[in-house]
């Protein structure tokens, strides 16, 4: 591992916006992006909240996609049945972009977000047309494609091919948007899911930085210069209840990427070795016994990541323990942010508990288990060796077993669980119209049948024709988009080129 020894940086005498920014990548303070995740039912009503949350003073917002759109399957297969719609927004083809985005101008959106992963060239694909038909610079806008199939492997489940073909892909993006839209992050390097499936704090950066330096390898294997693609990515972070080893965590986690980035690439933009942090409080932290008591620990977790200095922030709806959350949790954690952001005078500062014993030395500990892990991963082969042996996995089932035996055992307080536990009052639930599906299938099937099929076969051969000739898919994608090929359409036409995923490993 090409990585700078852990201890030979004093946080006490550094300063912000400076190596290896443990205190942060700038020297001045200010407001992160502050935006929500949302999607639900049909695009037509994804786009009405999209509108309602704007109105509230949000600068980004993420699209959930619904399970079929995430693997890859249209609303009308019938694999879809019972899921379309539930978990996030249902996206078949370039209309419901359309629909999606209609009366959203591009320009004044910081970042459009989203849970796109193993179909992340898809996502590339659509916004890129969406552009081209508004007569948009794609660089006048900010896209956030999460864009990493890795961690699907090792904690989501939402992996369409192989793990080498679908790193193909991913990098396909990180290589089509470092050459033409410079402006859009390609890749943000995942560890909420990581942490959300039971890891700890050591094990979220470790993992998540193993499966950057596979993205990373691949696309300077390409002749992508690193400086040309790392200053445009994020890291997808979690921010858990546990409040002051949480800001070490990323405070380590940045002392850790710049030293990475540092000894393994050796870059000439300091911005390559700058980590740019997106946080999600912790869905894992919430409870549906006494749903209330979710606002105060998002808001702990919110106060954490912002006197962490992180540069996006997204905080849950306490309501999410049992549901899509409603428009008015959804506002009200919006109102969290914006209450710590512009009341409480955290923002007038940077690392401002820089310095403290406690942090400091937290800080020191997380940076020396991350070294070590990331070692050991190296040692074992890299991240795709770890997921085709099952290492990652065992990892995360280990670590999870620990903490879920923690609470039973109460060696875990959890304030309403197993702990000061009383009667929970019912809160009202959004339920997802359950017409919503037939629509969305009509929808899909009108599509269909006034696009030109000649356009859509010709479209798909490109896409299959690109795939095999080891060419970067994203144009013919783009292509198939515009013709109104569905995300289904496209993905088989990969499966036949790639095959489909088959785990090796069972649990």
């Amino acid at each position: 591992m090409k990585l700078l020894r852990p201890g030979t940086t004093s946080a006490g005498t550094e300063r912000p916006g400076e190596f290896p920014y443990t205190r942060g990548i700038s020297p001045e303070p200010g407001v992160w992006i502050m935006g929500q995740y949302g999607g639900f039912g049909t695009p037509a009503e994804t786009n009405a909240r999209f509108r309602s949350l704007l109105d509230a003073g949000l600068t980004g917002f993420s699209v959930a996609l619904d399970l079929p759109t995430q693997m890859g399957i249209d609303s009308d297969d019938p694999r879809a049945t019972g899921e379309v719609g539930k978990v996030g927004v249902a996206i078949d083809t370039f209309a419901d972009i359309e629909t999606l985005m209609e009366g959203i101008p591009l320009e004044q959106i910081s970042q459009v977000r989203t849970t796109a992963n193993a179909i992340g060239y898809v996502w590339a694909a659509m916004f890129i047309a969406l552009a081209e038909k508004r007569s948009v610079d794609p660089n006048a806008f900010g896209m956030f494609i999460q864009n990493d199939v890795l961690k699907e492997y090792i904690a989501r489940g939402t992996q369409i091919f192989p793990p080498a073909p679908s790193l193909r892909l991913a990098v396909d993006v990180l290589e089509h948007t470092a050459r033409n839209i410079p402006r859009w992050t390609p890749l943000a390097m995942s560890g909420y899911h990581i942490r959300e499936s039971g890891s700890d704090a050591a094990q979220e950066i470790a993992f998540t930085f193993a499966n950057a330096i596979a993205y990373l390898d691949a696309t300077v294997g390409r002749g992508v210069s690193i400086d040309a693609v790392a200053p445009s990515l994020f890291t997808f972070l979690s921010c858990n209840i546990e409040f002051v080893r949480e800001i070490a965590k990323f405070r380590a986690a940045r002392r850790v990427w710049a030293k990475l980035m540092r000894g393994r690439y050796a870059p000439s933009d300091p911005r390559s070795e700058q980590l740019r942090i997106f946080v999600f409080t912790a869905g894992s932290s919430l409870t549906a016994q006494q749903p209330l008591n979710n606002i105060v620990r998002t808001t702990v977790e919110a106060l954490a990541a912002g006197l962490a200095g992180v540069q996006t922030m997204h905080v849950c709806a306490y309501d999410e323990a049992v549901g899509v959350p409603t428009e008015s949790a959804a506002t009200l954690a919006l109102r969290a942010q914006q209450v710590i952001a512009y009341e409480t005078g955290v923002t007038e500062f940077v690392d401002p508990l820089g310095g403290a014993a406690a942090l400091e030395e937290l800080t020191d500990e997380l940076e020396t288990e991350i070294i070590e892990l990331l070692a050991e991963i190296e040692d074992r082969g890299g991240a795709l060796a770890c997921i085709e042996s099952g290492w990652f996995q065992h990892q995360l089932a280990d670590a999870a077993y620990r903490q879920a035996r923690e609470v039973e055992t109460g060696e875990r307080t959890v304030v309403g669980v197993n702990k000061f536990v009383a009667p929970t009052e019912p809160i009202d639930v959004f339920r997802v119209d359950p017409a919503a599906e037939g629509r969305q299938v009509e929808s899909l099937q009108e599509v269909r049948a006034r696009r030109s099929s000649r356009e859509v076969e010709a479209a798909l051969a490109e896409v299959a024709r690109s795939a095999r000739a080891e060419e970067n898919v994203i144009p013919a994608c783009v292509d198939a988009v515009k013709a109104y090929a569905t995300v289904g359409e496209i993905v088989g036409q990969l499966k036949e080129v790639f095959g489909a995923w088959r785990p090796t490993q069972t649990f």
